[in-house]
């Protein structure tokens, strides 16, 4: 395994892959990433496969045999997905095995179009849950106002769930409440309370969003001191006397993911945010090129302070400087959301179309 990368583990954090495409699963590139780079799991999302079915012909039998067999739009394209992930989940059994379940995940997107849907979302998600029949492989729900409601019924029905579009620590917070009710229903109810969660903050977004509009001093930070603040509320979360009774009735915590970690600013380190956002019992997803440089280059320091470090401080100059973080971070989720509601659309456009000039 790479020193670097094995040093970033020694911190107590794992490595997932920000990416899948059915041609690394079948030249084997993912297999021998999880060897070379020490990954153990790894997400999704709708731009991921959007990219990856576009660049290609690699998902042409693919589609063309689901179409036959009857499938169309938008559940040939779950199928398409939940194929993949399914060998992507095989690669990582061993360590879901080692982990007893910690670790070793793959991430599957509901679709974007009901995401304001609550009632909707939970369907879904128990849907695709028993269709990908396979233990480790979470359902990603956006922790959205709508979403959060749909989070807590989640975990409450027993399905794995990996929260995403977070980006402030009021956010986050939401998210984690959800995911303790969810558990503290099951408990109610006589139910096991080992439901697998993680909680995904994303982080350069915060970054590019001000790159044209903070003072020279200000930029490539405001992500880190976001990352900063929520982990500072995960260890509190952690410590409360109602996780503690939670954990002594058998529940495991959400885990606390960090996402969107690639530099966006070509000025800027290209291991900047790996080597911020070091830290114990969390989990950075990582796309390829970021992954490749940190293994190059990356160094590990001192992790994340518990206690947030100087996220106070920071934060504040970053008010001082005119910028409104709660409303960005308000900006930003419902960006995001809109981001993946086009690729969803773009991706069903590019399925209708491959599946014409396939015969179909």
């Amino acid at each position: 395994m790479n020193a670097n990368l094995k040093a970033l583990r020694a911190v107590g954090q794992s490595l997932w892959l920000d990416n899948i495409t059915r041609r690394m699963l079948d030249d084997g590139t993912l297999e021998r990433w999880i060897g070379e780079y020490g990954l153990t799991g790894l997400t999704s999302n709708p731009t991921i496969f959007d990219e990856a079915i576009g660049g290609g012909e690699d998902y042409d039998a693919g589609i063309r045999g689901h179409h036959h067999a009857g499938l169309s739009g938008e559940a040939l394209f779950i199928e398409l997905a939940l194929e993949d992930l399914r060998r992507a989940a095989r690669l990582f059994e061993s360590a879901f095995e080692a982990s007893d379940g910690v670790d070793g995940w793959v991430s599957m997107e509901l679709s974007p179009l009901i995401a304001d849907d609550t009632a909707a979302s939970v369907d879904a998600a128990k849907r695709i849950h028993a269709q990908a029949a396979c233990r480790n492989l979470f359902v990603k729900i956006p922790g959205t106002p709508a979403g959060v409601p749909a989070i807590e019924e989640s975990i409450f029905e027993g399905v794995p769930i990996n929260v995403t579009l977070l980006f402030s620590m009021p956010q986050y917070a939401a998210a984690a409440d959800a995911y303790m009710r969810g558990i503290e229903r099951r408990l109610e109810a006589g139910r096991d309370p080992v439901v697998a969660s993680v909680a995904s903050v994303f982080v350069s977004r915060w970054d590019k969003a001000i790159a044209d509009t903070a003072p020279q001093a200000l930029r490539n930070g405001l992500g880190i001191a976001v990352g900063m603040r929520c982990y500072q509320a995960y260890r509190d979360i952690l410590d409360s006397d109602r996780w503690r009774r939670l954990e002594a009735a058998g529940a495991r915590p959400q885990r606390l993911l960090w996402a969107s970690t690639s530099t966006k600013d070509p000025s800027a380190p290209d291991t900047l945010y790996l080597e911020a956002l070091a830290a114990p019992d969390t989990i950075n997803t990582v796309p390829p090129k970021t992954l490749a440089a940190f293994a190059d280059h990356g160094r590990v320091g001192a992790p994340m302070a518990a206690d947030g470090g100087d996220a106070g401080a920071c934060l504040q100059r970053y008010a001082d400087a005119g910028i409104d973080v709660d409303g960005l971070a308000t900006r930003l989720q419902e960006e995001g959301a809109a981001s993946f509601v086009k690729s969803w659309r773009q991706l069903l456009q590019r399925i209708e179309a491959k599946t014409a000039a396939l015969g179909g």
